[in-house]
């Protein structure tokens, strides 16, 4: 009899346990990381296709948005896109001779240089505009950011979606998990 009692009550704690850590992972998952997959290749050669990335969810609404940061959100077609910020809320942008103007002032891009040194072509890495060519706006406005892929000749970014509500942003991502040989941050 008191066998019986004690294999319950054993069975018991670990059915405790076991509800205890899928409702932690659930929460962890759903507010603080999630995992997420690169999908194509308009990262590259920052983030390539397949590779697996930590979104961390609370780390942009705790901090600041950055220019240049990695973010993922949601994209009007209802899937997930990761791209980098390039224009915050209140910049003028624009890009001539492959070279980005935020203000007015020229912004290095050193993420961007071993795909420009890579070119065989006489074409530019990113081709001219601006964001009244685009959005028919002078300034990015508040709430807002306009967003780029890397790979600036195959991406699919905010010159052709539009600028990206904030709201819309589910985190920031730079931490590669796999494949193995890539694991670490980017920049």
């Amino acid at each position: 009899m008191e066998k019986t009692k004690k294999e319950k009550n054993e069975l018991w704690e670990w059915t405790k346990a076991l509800v205890i850590a899928f409702a932690l992972a659930a929460i962890i998952r759903y507010f603080l990381f999630t995992p997420i997959v690169v999908d194509g290749e308009s990262m590259m050669p920052t983030l390539e296709n397949g590779d697996r990335m930590i979104v961390n969810k609370i780390g942009y609404k705790i901090g600041d948005l950055h220019r240049f940061d990695i973010v993922v959100f949601h994209a009007p077609e209802k899937k997930d896109y990761i791209k980098r910020i390039i224009g915050l809320p209140g910049d003028q942008l624009e890009y001539k001779n492959d070279q980005l103007y935020i203000n007015g002032k020229a912004i290095a891009e050193p993420y961007l240089q071993q795909y420009k040194d890579e070119i065989t072509d006489e074409g530019t890495l990113t081709e001219d505009f601006t964001l009244a060519d685009i959005e028919q706006l002078d300034k990015i406005p508040d709430g807002y950011v306009f967003v780029m892929g890397d790979n600036r000749r195959y991406s699919k970014d905010s010159r052709h979606i539009g600028i990206v509500k904030i709201d819309d942003i589910i985190g920031k991502t730079n931490i590669v998990f796999w494949p193995f040989d890539q694991i670490g941050t980017v920049k």
